[in-house]
């Protein structure tokens, strides 16, 4: 079992942020995690990275319990984050090819010596994922697509066994938006690579390697399951709380308010 959410709640400042969530995640799943603004995914993200802990309930990552068991950096190197938490710490005169290696000390900047090995597997991400070109640019310097390829090859060095992407198409134009998804849907068809948990507002943006999908309404889990059951004209329509109707283009959902 890749998590475990059993019964959490969550408390920020005095609001409850998150309430009685239930949720498993098994190896080889990839789940889209589906909320509008304020639902509440990326404080449920974020409690999986140890950011946060539970104010109730039970939350294993990967084997480990929180609460009970020594988490530390080993368990941060086997979760592959990608989230404006993260970019907002980045040292934007970092070059992207010093960023993709701090990846694999799992640290926010390079004060590590990357090995021959660490230095190839950089290079070959940066290749894989379409930034070799820009390899020696500043972060400063890079588009926000640029900068998302960037922070995904950086999440891929550790090797991790789960990676998790915090909305990594906010800001991006339809060009880049669909430039970054296609490079995801290449990342889930490798069969080494890790369970991925992708966040979205958008529900066109849920790919077809996504087959199990979450909805977060107002802290709560709204419905979690197969995709294609959770995604239908009545589920969605409850929960928006407005008619909508979606159609299926290529294996990915359209949504529209009818």
């Amino acid at each position: 079992m890749v998590l475990q959410v059993e019964n959490v709640s969550l408390i920020r400042d005095g609001n409850w942020i998150l309430k009685d969530i239930n949720w498993d995640v098994k190896k080889g799943e990839h789940w889209a995690l589906l909320g509008l603004n304020g639902a509440g995914k990326t404080a449920l993200l974020h409690m999986l990275y140890a950011f946060y802990f539970p104010t109730k309930g039970n939350v294993s990552v990967l084997g480990k319990r929180y609460g009970k068991d020594i988490l530390g950096e080993d368990l941060r190197r086997r979760i592959g984050l990608v989230s404006s938490i993260l970019k907002d710490r980045i040292y934007e005169e970092d070059s992207a090819y010093q960023i993709v290696l701090s990846g694999a000390f799992a640290s926010i900047g390079l004060y590590g010596t990357p090995s021959d090995v660490m230095r190839h597997k950089a290079q070959q991400l940066l290749k894989e994922l379409g930034c070799f070109e820009y390899a020696n640019r500043s972060f400063r310097t890079l588009s926000q697509g640029e900068r998302q390829r960037v922070l995904i090859a950086r999440a891929l060095m550790g090797n991790p066994e789960l990676l998790i992407l915090d909305e990594p198409t906010n800001g991006l134009d339809f060009l880049a938006r669909e430039q970054l998804l296609e490079v995801i849907e290449r990342i889930s068809e490798n069969p080494n690579l890790p369970t991925i948990i992708f966040v979205t507002h958008h529900v066109e943006e849920i790919l077809p390697c996504f087959k199990k999908t979450l909805l977060l309404k107002e802290g709560k889990v709204f419905t979690s399951g197969r995709t294609e059951q959770v995604l239908t004209n009545e589920v969605l329509t409850n929960f928006f709380d407005v008619p909508v109707n979606v159609s299926w283009q290529k294996d990915r959902p359209i949504l529209m308010k009818t």
